[in-house]
C-alpha cells in the first residue's frame, strides 16, 4: 500500500521533507550530535568529505575516515526531534520513495547510530570529563505515549519505578540500547543508565526565577534505585535526547548507543573547564573504534 503524500512528505527535489536528503546521501553508519557547531568538528578529521547539506537545526555531512564511509548528523535537542530524524532516516533506506512503499521485512535495512553527545552526571563517582557508554535509557518524555513500545519486564519494572519514586501521573518507560554497538565502541567507558529529561532547566532540576514541583528532584533522581537479578539498577546521568533514540531504534529495527561526554556533575556541583577537550577526545575515540 502506498504511503500518501501527506505522512511521507518529500521536497521538489525528491528528498526527504526535514533532513533534506535523499537516499545516496546517508551510509549505513551515522554519528548524531546535537549541535549543528559539532558537526565539522567530527568531519574535519575525514579524509574527504562528498556531502554538505544544511536545513533547519539538521546539518549533515558525508565523507569517509580511514576508508570507511560514515554521516554526520545534527539533531538539535529533544526527543521530538529524534522523532523526526530516526523515522526521516529509516524512511530514507526503508521506503522506495518513486512507489512510496516500504521495503518487505526481509529486505529491511538496519542502519547503526551512534549518538555522540554530552551530559551531566548524577552520580558523585562519576567524574566529569569521563566518557559514559548508555546501557539503557529512561525516558521521562512523552514520545513513547504515542507508539506501541514494547518493553521487558525489567524495563517495565524500572519504569514503574521511577514513576512511584517521583510520583508521576504518567510512567515513563525504558529502553535498553544495542548491545553490540556498545560492546564495541563503549571499551573502557562508565557503563550507565541515562535518564532523558522533556527540558533542560525545570525537568533537570534547575531553578532561575521559577519554583519546582518537585523540590527534591535532582535528590530523587540521584537516590532511585530498582534492585533485581541482573543486580542493582540506578541512574547515573541525564540529557535529553537517548532514550528516544533507543525506543525508535529497537521498534525501527536498528542498532543505537548513545555515548556521553560528562561536562558536569549536579551532586558535586562541578562543570568541565575543559568541557570542549571532554568532547572532542570522545569524538577521536569514536571514529577510532568505528
Amino acid at each position: 500500500m502506498p504511503i500518501p503524500e501527506s505522512e511521507l512528505i518529500l521536497n521538489r527535489d525528491g528528498s526527504v521533507y526535514h533532513l533534506n536528503l535523499v537516499p545516496d546521501h546517508i551510509s549505513d553508519t551515522i554519528i548524531t550530535v546535537g549541535d549543528p557547531d559539532r558537526v565539522p568538528l567530527i568531519s574535519q578529521h575525514f579524509d574527504s568529505i562528498e556531502t554538505q547539506i544544511h536545513k533547519r537545526e539538521f546539518v549533515t555531512h558525508v565523507g569517509y575516515y580511514q576508508g570507511k564511509r560514515l554521516t554526520v548528523i545534527s539533531t538539535g535537542m529533544g526527543t521530538d526531534n529524534i522523532d523526526i530524524l530516526l523515522n526521516e532516516l529509516d524512511a530514507l533506506v526503508n521506503i522506495d520513495f518513486v512507489t512510496r512503499e516500504a521495503r518487505p521485512l526481509e529486505e529491511r535495512i538496519s542502519l547503526r547510530i551512534v549518538r555522540v553527545g554530552t551530559s551531566g552526571a548524577l552520580q558523585p563517582d562519576i567524574p566529569i570529563g569521563s566518557h559514559l557508554v548508555t546501557e539503557h535509557g529512561v525516558g521521562l518524555d512523552s514520545l513513547m505515549q504515542f507508539y506501541p513500545l514494547v518493553e521487558t519486564g525489567l524495563e517495565v519494572e524500572v519504569a514503574t519505578g521511577v514513576q512511584q519514586a517521583l510520583q508521576l501521573p504518567y510512567r515513563p518507560y525504558c529502553v535498553r540500547g544495542s548491545d553490540l554497538l556498545r560492546e564495541q565502541l563503549g571499551a573502557g567507558m562508565v557503563v550507565g543508565n541515562t535518564l532523558t529529561c522533556p527540558g533542560f532547566y525545570g525537568p533537570q532540576g534547575r531553578v532561575l526565577r521559577l519554583d519546582l514541583r518537585l523540590p527534591d528532584l535532582i535528590q530523587q533522581f540521584q537516590q532511585f534505585r530498582y534492585h533485581s537479578a541482573e543486580g542493582e539498577f540506578r541512574l547515573t546521568n541525564f540529557e535529553m535526547e537517548t532514550a528516544g533514540y533507543y525506543a525508535l531504534g529497537r521498534m525501527l529495527g536498528h542498532e543505537v548507543v548513545s555515548l556521553n561526554a560528562i561536562v558536569a556533575n549536579r551532586a558535586t556541583g562541578e562543570f568541565a573547564t575543559n568541557a570542549d577537550d571532554v568532547v572532542n577526545d570522545l569524538i577521536q575515540k569514536t571514529l577510532d573504534r568505528i
